[in-house]
């Protein structure tokens, strides 16, 4: 199974594959709107400012299993990252990312690339997973690391 191949609902519901992303190399974080990291979204808004016409595509996962620091629906999670951050690349549909119930989008890049020591769950909101233009998970950021420093691994796969 490539990542290509996992289905994401986007905000309003609608399917769709990460195939839509193919070629493209991919920043995928997991988010929340009542985090401490929540002031990323300006970095990676900054981020896709950046590099996106370069070919980095940013895809945030809000997801409320972390201390309830995202109980709004999707469409209230639209309007927050809009408003407070204007965000303009695609934040999906609200998923889990551990237990039972995580994503199958999740349930790879955890297999993928480990979490170090404590194993491959999620740890906290913000965690970021790099991956290549060709589908390869390559790097996986814990949640304190800044977007912008991510800049120089992201610049070497665009390349």
């Amino acid at each position: 199974m490539s990542i290509y191949d996992f289905e994401v609902k986007n905000a309003q519901g609608f399917s769709t594959t990460l195939r839509e992303y193919q070629g493209k190399v991919l920043l995928i974080v997991n988010t929340a709107s009542k985090c401490g990291f929540t002031p990323q979204y300006t970095e990676l808004q900054k981020l896709h400012e950046n590099l996106h016409e370069k070919g980095l595509q940013i895809l945030a996962f809000p997801c409320d299993q972390f201390a309830h620091q995202e109980p709004a629906l999707d469409e209230e999670i639209q309007k927050f990252c809009q408003v407070n951050y204007g965000i303009t690349f695609p934040v999906m549909g609200k998923i889990e990312v551990n237990g039972k119930h995580a994503h199958p989008l999740y349930q790879y890049l955890r297999k993928k690339k480990r979490g170090g020591l404590l194993g491959n769950s999620i740890k906290w909101n913000f965690t970021k997973f790099l991956v290549d233009n060709k589908g390869n998970v390559v790097k996986r950021f814990a949640p304190n690391v800044n977007p912008v420093d991510l800049t120089p691994e992201i610049e070497k796969l665009l390349t």
